[in-house]
């Protein structure tokens, strides 16, 4: 069998495919795919939720895998409760031992989730990309989200114009504010010699505010 990698990530083509590819990955996930392309995307998506005067109250950390954001965050000083939503059971164990999170939910977060409107903060890593997910997630976490909850959730460059993102937030009117964004590399120097056809991805950090 392939290795898990960064090329079959992108080419998913639906949530049977995303749930076979990461519970193969899920043991090495952190010391090959992060240690090893200087995956820097969830350290970006934290320090722009903390720029974006975060409130207090539980965040949802949406795909959070393994937990590399919610580290982010405690490194950066945040510590209210996370919990974490993620549709793969493998990555979520690994999570679990980090012991990060009050709560893991496996799930499909482009359906309405089985959470309650408690979150006054959704936070959000490498999850709207290629072949996972699009802008059909945005109503389902707003749903879930207290009015002035913060968002930061992070779109890979290369997917915000052909999957229709700027006209999904465009489409949420009145329902946010704030609508910021920031270009951002996804990956250090490292990632050049590792992965060369991706070491020079961007994403773009979305930050709003539910009203």
């Amino acid at each position: 069998m392939t290795n898990p990698d960064l090329s079959g990530a992108y080419a998913l083509t639906g949530p049977d495919d995303c749930l076979r590819l990461y519970a193969d990955w899920a043991d090495s996930y952190d010391s090959d795919f992060a240690a090893g392309m200087a995956y820097r995307l969830p350290a970006e998506t934290a320090a722009a939720w903390m720029r974006a005067a975060a409130p207090t109250g539980p965040v949802l950390d949406v795909g959070a895998g393994t937990g590399l954001l919610a580290a982010a965050l405690r490194g950066l000083g945040h510590q209210g409760p996370i919990d974490a939503v993620d549709l793969s059971p493998e990555m979520l164990d690994r999570a679990a031992q980090k012991t990060l999170y009050r709560q893991l939910t496996v799930a499909d977060v482009t359906r309405p989730l089985p959470l309650p409107a408690v979150y006054a903060g959704v936070v959000s890593s490498g999850t709207f990309t290629h072949g996972h997910v699009g802008p059909e997630a945005l109503a389902p976490l707003l749903d879930i989200a207290l009015p002035g909850a913060v968002f930061a959730l992070s779109v890979n460059a290369a997917v915000w114009d052909r999957k229709g993102f700027a006209s999904a937030f465009e489409a949420l009117g009145p329902r946010i504010a704030g609508l910021d964004q920031a270009d951002v590399s996804i990956y250090g120097d490292e990632a050049r010699g590792r992965d060369p056809d991706h070491a020079a991805d961007r994403a773009l950090i979305v930050t709003f505010r539910k009203t």
